[in-house]
């Protein structure tokens, strides 16, 4: 938040403006969508209580939706009202990239995130990472289209010593340092536990084999107009009760679609941000998807396998996504403004260098989930000069996130600079794993 400040960078708090669909394609009246919001993320903040307070005792094949399926029990909700909690509580894959069946409640308190509002980057990436880069590009020596396909570090013997370390990239160059931190994706370490020699400690690899790696992917859909955002007075499923009934949604949940030909095993729900509701200098007609887990993956393979012409993707894109967005208010199919001007998919699956996945995530029969993440902290740093840096050794309350993947490079720049009794100038603050609800 502070580098956002320092850099004029426009943040934006999402509040309001949700809207929600059944499965059958039913918009729900208002005082229905608050109702559910309010059950999800109270018994959000109650399984992290439950979490940090019993996770040494949760058996490590419960998840999150027993949590929520236990609490829904509890509630003097009708069956129909039940059906639709648990199809709002499924939101939670499109935090994590997984569905919630996967969520582990054990370490669901590794979730718990930074108790500040959660803001969305509204004027994109680009200041901040200007301006944390800007060391490294002044004094620093870049090499672009290299990737290091080995890294060979052999423990020291005299203590005094310095480290060597050498580094083989995919062109036969090799290079060699004194310490290196190694900020791969953990999918990548996962598949390229090879590429270090010696190899790894056991008790490292189970680490890195232990935690998940997440499948979120993104959908952009491009209008030439908002056209959720226009007043209505009619909607695809009739007249609307007021022309501003629902306002002006900025999220929208879709439960799984029984009017969506989709594989029978795959929860097939979506959720997107309107990009309309940004600030006025960041604006624009688009809506944003989220989709994680198996819909997530059958949707990067599709892609993959289709002709690379932008016509093939912005087809398929738009059979995805045309029974979602056609429901919206102010949809009409006659209208130009209603028709995608261009879509953008991200494929981080079909995608080694960010580690065939998103980022990590803590899903049932783990069993170590925090130490795991605190032996990759650690690396082989003190005995090999090798350090890990990265979003899944963040502190736990930044776990999965971009704060988390720079506090953990100030992490890994403190443990050299100690190493060699240096100080510590331009190093943010140290931080603990203290969590908001109360644990390590």
């Amino acid at each position: 938040m502070a580098i956002a400040e320092a850099t004029k960078t426009i943040l934006q708090d999402f509040e309001g403006g949700q809207i929600a669909f059944s499965k059958d394609g039913k918009l729900l009246d208002r005082e229905s969508t608050t109702r559910l919001s309010e059950f999800l993320w109270t018994t959000v903040d109650d399984a992290f209580q439950y979490s940090n307070k019993h996770k040494d005792t949760i058996p490590t094949d419960r998840s999150l939706l027993d949590f929520f399926l236990e609490k829904i029990e509890g509630t003097g909700f009708s069956p129909a009202e039940k059906e639709a909690c648990i199809e709002s509580c499924r939101l939670w894959g499109a935090y994590v990239g997984d569905p919630v069946e996967r969520q582990s409640l054990k370490f669901f308190c590794l979730e718990e995130c930074v108790d500040e509002s959660n803001v969305f980057v509204a004027s994109t990436y680009e200041r901040i990472l200007d301006h944390v880069s800007q060391s490294a590009r002044q004094h620093g020596y870049i090499r672009f289209n290299q990737p290091v396909v080995k890294i060979e570090s052999s423990p020291r013997q005299d203590p005094n010593a310095r480290h060597q370390i050498t580094l083989t990239t995919a062109s036969g160059e090799r290079f060699q340092f004194d310490e290196v931190v190694v900020t791969c994706p953990l999918g990548w370490l996962k598949r390229n536990k090879s590429a270090f020699a010696p190899e790894l400690p056991p008790r490292l690899t189970q680490a890195i084999d232990s935690i998940s790696y997440g499948r979120l992917e993104k959908i952009y859909a491009t209008f030439p107009r908002a056209f959720w955002h226009t007043p209505l007075t009619t909607t695809p499923n009739g007249p609307a009760d007021q022309p501003t009934n629902h306002g002006q949604p900025t999220f929208a949940q879709f439960f799984d679609p029984v009017y969506v030909a989709h594989p029978e095993d795959i929860p097939w729900n979506q959720e997107f941000l309107s990009l309309a509701a940004l600030p006025p200098s960041c604006a624009h007609p688009t809506l944003l998807f989220y989709t994680y887990g198996p819909c997530a993956t059958y949707i990067v393979h599709k892609l993959a396998s289709l002709d690379p012409s932008p016509q093939e993707h912005h087809a398929f894109l738009d059979s995805f996504l045309h029974p979602f967005y056609s429901r919206l208010p102010g949809y009409s199919a006659t209208s130009p403004d209603c028709t995608p001007l261009a879509f953008a998919a991200t494929q981080w699956q079909n995608d080694p260098y960010a580690g065939n996945g998103s980022y990590c995530n803590f899903q049932t029969g783990l069993e170590r989930g925090d130490s795991d993440i605190e032996v990759m902290r650690e690396a082989v740093g003190p005995e090999r000069g090798v350090w890990f840096a990265g979003e899944h050794t963040a502190p736990f309350v930044a776990l999965g996130t971009t704060t988390g993947a720079f506090w953990s490079g100030e992490r890994a720049a403190a443990q050299v600079c100690d190493l060699y009794g240096l100080g510590k100038a331009g190093i943010g603050a140290a931080r603990d794993d203290s969590l908001p609800s109360g644990c390590k």
